[in-house]
């Protein structure tokens, strides 16, 4: 039966059904679950991320590519530092302020911030539109906003990326097609995430998780902002306003 649905849900991808077939599959959502309680038995955790980002320029869709280290630590530290094709800019995160630092225009913003990550992630990016790279797979709710988000939740079976087994995991609505790959381990670990949109450009998202380290033992100090030489503070308006 499963299979069944698969292929009816494929085909309404393929042929631009306006409707798909809504059905989620309790496979799918065990492996989310499993994910999501294990992410939340973390201390601490670094990777890195390989990205490609399709952007609309004047010249129409253009494939953008970034490299993001990432650490966090307990409910309320956070760094990401991020290069790539257009920008350099580092993000910190201590409990009480966020740091938007734009390493090629050497300046930086200081805004005060909620006291956990997932709190400080919604209110910077709701008033100040700062994107989060795959900030989703570490939402305690993720599941639950899949299920009320995507009427197509399915386990796709078995696959191998960058070497691990992994399962892959589709969420789809009338907006967007999202997969994700999960390492199956005792440790079931995101791997890989893409969201293609679903409109006339079919611009797509991907990023690739890297370089695990779980409960490393992290120095507090990386998570406060040290000014560099000559780097000029400035103010930035929220979107609310």
């Amino acid at each position: 039966m499963k299979k069944y649905l698969v292929v009816l849900s494929f085909l309404s991808f393929q042929l631009g059904f306006s409707q798909e077939i809504a059905v989620v599959d309790s496979a799918a959502i065990d492996k989310l679950d499993k994910m999501g309680a294990y992410i939340g038995t973390l201390n601490s955790c670094k990777f890195f991320l390989e990205r490609s980002v399709d952007e609309n320029d004047l010249y129409g869709l253009q494939k953008h590519y970034y490299t993001d280290e990432i650490a966090m630590f307990g409910p309320d530290k956070m760094m990401v530092k991020s290069r790539g094709t257009l920008h350099n800019k580092d993000y910190y995160y201590n409990g009480k302020n966020f740091v938007y630092y734009s390493a090629g225009e050497n300046n930086y913003v200081i805004l005060p911030a909620p006291d956990n990550i997932i709190s400080m992630i919604d209110s910077i990016h709701t008033h100040f539109g700062v994107r989060f790279p795959a900030a989703d797979v570490f939402y305690p709710s993720l599941t639950d906003d899949l299920i009320a988000d995507f009427p197509v939740i399915l386990y796709l079976g078995e696959d191998k990326i960058a070497g691990k087994e992994c399962s892959q995991i589709l969420a789809s609505n009338d907006k967007m097609n999202v997969q994700l790959w999960i390492e199956n381990k005792e440790k079931p670990l995101p791997i890989k995430l893409v969201i293609i949109h679903k409109d006339k450009q079919q611009n797509q998202y991907e990023a690739t998780f890297t370089k695990w380290e779980i409960n490393p033992k992290v120095d507090n100090a990386m998570f406060d902002f040290v000014p560099p030489e000559n780097a000029r503070k400035i103010s930035i308006m929220s979107k609310s306003k």
